[in-house]
């Protein structure tokens, strides 16, 4: 398996994964130009992409995936209820091209599977995803209100899991978000904290892989690359984990392609 974030935070968010035989999307949230320039930068072909799998319909997530669907005539997956809250904002959409994919399915897209799970998050229908080829697995599981027992179950066997690390409490509290998107932020249908993420991190080491974590979905306001990581970091020395030693941590760049590995 192939894969890279083409671009996670705020600003939009894609993630490219691929095998020897297929390759998809998960998000298209910039320009088509710009998902376009991100899988240039890696030798990736995007005429060649099988399906753009769609967490969920805020912009940062979708602003590139009709424009994509009809430029190189992608199939979209998407659970029923997401369909419907973002199909005005893709513009026109091939009838084939428009895939209903429930909670839970899988898919099977050549020698990739694709499974989907519920995410605790403000949209209509959000979701998270697996993606598996030849027993090795990745993980999407950002937009997070908390970490849920569901998205513990769906990610904890994962090689390499993509997890957010979206905001600093004391930053968003005393930052210049009006009161409500702050509430909703700290909510359990908002993002995941810093703090939150390394216990999350913390949740899910001890199933027996080493596993690969990129912290991914920053706010460009209410974080910083480097305090994200020191503060993981932190949750997880004081729990006695060995960093880069029992788990592997890295961030996902804001504004260009990051941690293409082959599993």
């Amino acid at each position: 398996m192939k894969f890279c974030s083409l671009y996670s935070g705020s600003s939009g968010n894609s993630i490219f994964v691929g095998s020897d035989n297929s390759s998809i999307l998960v998000d298209a949230g910039l320009s088509g130009k710009s998902i376009d320039s991100a899988m240039s930068c890696i030798n990736e072909d995007p005429s060649k992409i099988d399906g753009i799998f769609v967490t969920h319909e805020h912009l940062d997530h979708i602003k590139g995936v009709g424009i994509l669907s009809r430029k190189y005539n992608i199939p979209i997956y998407a659970n029923e209820l997401t369909w419907q809250a973002m199909a005005g904002s893709l513009g026109k959409i091939k009838s084939e091209n428009i895939k209903i994919m429930p909670y839970g399915e899988c898919i099977s897209i050549k020698d990739l599977e694709i499974i989907s799970y519920k995410i605790p998050h403000d949209a209509a229908a959000p979701c998270g995803y697996k993606i598996v080829s030849k027993n090795k697995s990745v993980c999407v599981a950002t937009d997070l209100g908390y970490f849920s027992d569901e998205v513990k179950a769906s990610i904890k066997d994962s090689d390499v899991i993509l997890l957010e690390s979206n905001h600093d409490v004391e930053m968003l509290k005393f930052g210049p978000y009006p009161y409500p998107l702050k509430c909703r932020i700290l909510s359990n249908v908002g993002h995941l904290s810093n703090e939150d993420c390394g216990k999350a991190i913390l949740d899910i080491i001890g199933s027996g892989k080493r596993k690969k974590i990129i912290l991914g979905h920053l706010s460009k306001t209410n974080n910083y690359p480097d305090l994200a990581y020191k503060t993981v970091e932190n949750v997880l020395v004081e729990s006695g984990v060995k960093v880069n030693s029992d788990v592997f941590i890295s961030m996902a760049k804001r504004g260009e392609p990051s941690n293409y590995m082959e599993i």
